[in-house]
């Protein structure tokens, strides 16, 4: 069972630079799952037009973001003005993660992951893997 509150999945429809294998597999499998997920086209997209989207998806508690390294991501959401919560923010990443590492990721108690500076950490954060 997912225990996130919000799911939201980046299609990365501009970029490009997600495996296609992966991005539709995790699209497919979230839709069939019946879990309820917000799809996006392209967070960089939402992010360069300082989309008010942003702000909402930003906002609440427990969200798992489905898209590109949690660094990324992070900034993205920061330059469109709609910082992302550190303690609540679980990126799962289609760049370096499979299909099913994400999936069962969906299925995991949240796992907060986002970078953070000296000044906002209050607790560990695991460190982001590098890609092969």
């Amino acid at each position: 069972m997912n225990t996130a509150k919000r799911i939201l999945y980046c299609n990365c429809t501009y970029a490009q630079v997600v495996p296609k294998d992966v991005k539709d597999a995790v699209l497919k499998n979230l839709a069939e799952s019946g879990l309820s997920f917000e799809a996006v086209a392209d967070l960089c997209e939402l992010s360069a037009r300082k989309d008010p989207a942003l702000a909402r998806l930003a906002q609440g508690n427990e969200t798992k973001i489905i898209a590109c390294f949690p660094r990324a991501v992070k900034w993205l959401f920061a330059a469109a003005g709609a910082p992302l919560n550190p303690a609540a923010t679980e990126i799962l990443n289609m760049r370096n993660q499979t299909a099913e590492q994400i999936l069962a990721g969906l299925n995991s108690p949240l796992s907060p992951n986002l970078p953070v500076s000296e000044k906002q950490a209050t607790r560990p954060v695991a460190e982001e893997t590098k890609p092969a």
